[in-house]
């Protein structure tokens, strides 16, 4: 009986949202140092993976983009073996998730499916940012085929994958190839994810690639091309808004004369949001343009555990009966102090895996204005939170700009590549960076 001490002194261990509550806590306040000082330390989290996903995500909101690559890089190797068995077959998949362990929280996390995908959008968005391009659809159609085999493990379609197609759409038209940005902006129609922003971009392109019956067909959902001026520069807005859910317990304990039967599994909480979206203004114009909701993390996360579910019940009821027959064999050899022991140790360790990346924003959102070239003041505003001013820019005709953000609580943290800076935003808020590096889209 000695064996099951240690293995309750296991147990007793903080759960992983302890671990990472202070952590988190210095990302939601702006402190991102602090914070990656604790997240990216992989014996504390006890997973590669959620080190290099968690201190990415917050590496990606500071603007540190060659920090955060290496760490998504860092998560993307940790699940690099069931990444391959997932693109070999939903078969390969399930026989890597369908480990019998002692508890759940004791196997090598890899990240959920959801998790995966996530990790090489946002891989995706550190190339964007550092003019990639070429990296950034090849982390956007890897993301596409990861989310294909975790819809056709469990048989199901996940509103998701908009972002990712968002991202691949965008570095097509940067590289001058209209007719595959068209494919992309298709999909993101067909899933109903960020539609108003995807039909208004297939209109424009329909236009451009002489594509008249599909033009007429896009017209009517959409509406006619808006006019803009000659040699229109773009501002597109990517944004990560609010905090993602996270896992608490849900258990079922009962309490037999064969000793305790416990089924417990992780089930999602969602956050309360602050902010709902986000606001660009052009000053010179007074024009302005909300963002679209393109993902929403927090429903795909609550709908890919209802379907593991039963799985995960199933694993933990097998698991708990197996302890009983473990109690009642100690009940025979050390009377009631084995039966109390085997209680305490089904107690302790049939737990919820608590794991999750805890960083992911609540959604991903962006939007895409038109404006003459020229020099350019904007504005971003956090509907129910924070306005910052980015400055003003001086924009090359047919120039992109981008605005990579993230919102946490009322708090705007924005970074801007592309444009040549003509005066820093007034007041310099110390959520605002501008980036122009050379190798910048």
């Amino acid at each position: 009986m000695r064996i099951l001490f240690p293995l309750l002194s296991l147990a007793a261990c903080a759960s992983y949202p302890e671990k990472v509550s202070g952590a988190l806590g210095n990302f939601e306040a702006g402190r991102f140092d602090d914070a990656m000082a604790v997240l990216s330390d992989e014996d504390r989290l006890g997973s590669a993976f959620l080190a290099g996903a968690e201190a990415g995500t917050v590496a990606l909101a500071a603007g540190y983009w060659d920090l955060a690559r290496s760490y998504f890089e860092q998560a993307a190797a940790a699940s690099a073996d069931i990444e391959e068995r997932a693109l070999v077959g939903p078969e390969a998949l399930g026989e890597a998730l369908g480990s019998w362990v002692l508890s759940d929280g004791v196997r090598s996390y890899e990240g959920e499916g959801f998790e995966r995908v996530y990790v090489h959008t946002s891989l995706g968005l550190t190339y964007l940012a550092q003019g990639l391009l070429d990296d950034v659809y090849v982390e956007a159609r890897l993301a596409n085929r990861l989310l294909e085999a975790e819809e056709k493990l469990y048989e199901t379609k996940y509103k998701a994958g908009g972002f990712g197609h968002l991202l691949s759409a965008l570095t097509y038209e940067l590289l001058g190839q209209p007719d595959q940005a068209y494919i992309d902006y298709e999909r993101m129609e067909a899933k109903g994810l960020g539609t108003a922003l995807a039909g208004r971009a297939l209109v424009r392109l329909a236009k451009v690639l002489g594509r008249t019956e599909e033009l007429g067909r896009w017209e009517e959902s959409f509406g006619k091309d808006v006019e803009r001026p000659a040699g229109a520069a773009g501002i597109v807005v990517l944004a990560g808004v609010g905090m993602g859910p996270y896992k608490v317990e849900n258990s079922l304990n009962v309490y037999t004369p064969d000793g305790l039967f416990r089924i417990a599994v992780p089930k999602y909480r969602s956050r309360p949001q602050v902010v709902s979206d986000l606001r660009l203004i052009d000053e010179e114009s007074g024009v302005s343009l909300r963002t679209e909701r393109v993902e929403d993390v927090t429903a795909v996360a609550h709908k890919n555990l209802k379907d593991r579910l039963a799985w995960l019940t199933a694993k933990s009821a097998l698991r708990s009966a197996g302890k009983m027959v473990l109690t009642n064999q100690l009940e025979e050899k050390y009377d009631g102090a084995g039966f109390l022991a085997g209680t305490l140790f089904t107690a302790m360790t049939e737990r919820a895996d608590l794991r999750a990346w805890m960083s992911l924003p609540d959604s991903w959102q962006a939007c895409r204005l038109f404006v003459p070239p020229g020099t350019r003041t904007f504005t971003l505003e956090a509907i129910g939170g924070h306005t910052v001013s980015l400055g003003s820019y001086q924009l090359e005709p047919e120039e992109t700009m981008f605005v990579f953000v993230r919102t946490l609580g009322p708090d705007i943290y924005a970074h801007v590549v592309g444009g040549q800076r003509v005066e820093p935003p007034i007041g310099e808020p110390s959520g605002f960076e501008s980036n122009r590096e050379t190798n910048s889209p």
